[in-house]
């Protein structure tokens, strides 16, 4: 698997993620996050390393030693995580394709299109066309369109979405995760034909 299609957007919403102070999530999920920023550069031991690591932000508050290096080798034993560069008592730590994954499914699910103070009266038009087949695209299809109808999309037509702020590149990400992006287009249009029935959806 690639890295991250949108490293920017993905960036953001995992500082913001490790800076809350009240995400709920296992220590595990920390450092998965952490280690989607770029791999980690220890020595020695690996409970107080990464205490040490993480005393300036949430995680040393939240979490203990013993559960950052328990969330370390559960992360390793399910292979999410690999330990590479090993050079005496120094080594990275770094995320497998599968700790990979699991980021974007994580960041998928708390995927959200932040609005604007003002809008900028244009429209984004959605359209996809993705095949039956073979299955995978049939779950693509079915999981994407569930994500758009959540995000807040007003459907037009079957496969056609609209909506009334910037989003290309959380529709770039969940396109990317599934493999389609091309099977998808994205307008961006000044004005649509019954957009007067369209703005009370959103409330325009």
């Amino acid at each position: 698997m690639k890295q991250f299609d949108n490293p920017i957007k993905l960036k953001e919403s995992i500082e913001k993620f490790i800076d809350s102070e009240s995400a709920p999530a296992t220590a595990g999920k920390f450092l998965l996050m952490t280690l989607a920023l770029g791999g980690i550069a220890m020595s020695g031991a690996i409970a107080p390393g990464l205490f040490y690591l993480f005393k300036d932000n949430n995680i040393s508050r939240k979490y203990s030693k013993n559960q950052l290096r328990n969330s370390f080798y559960n992360l390793k034993r399910n292979k999410l995580i690999k330990i590479v560069g090993v050079k005496g008592d120094n080594f990275r730590i770094e995320l497998t394709n599968t700790g990979q994954k699991r980021v974007r499914e994580f960041y998928f699910a708390k995927l959200a299109i932040k609005k604007p103070i003002k809008w900028d009266k244009k429209w984004r038009v959605f359209i996809f066309d993705i095949p039956t087949r073979p299955k995978i695209y049939n779950q693509a299809r079915e999981a994407l369109r569930k994500k758009i109808k959540d995000l807040g999309f007003y459907q037009m037509q079957k496969s056609v979405w609209v909506y009334p702020y910037e989003c290309t590149d959380e529709i770039l990400f969940v396109a990317e995760l599934f493999y389609v992006q091309k099977y998808i287009e994205i307008l961006t249009v000044e004005k649509l034909l019954h957009e007067d029935k369209i703005k009370k959806v959103f409330y325009l």
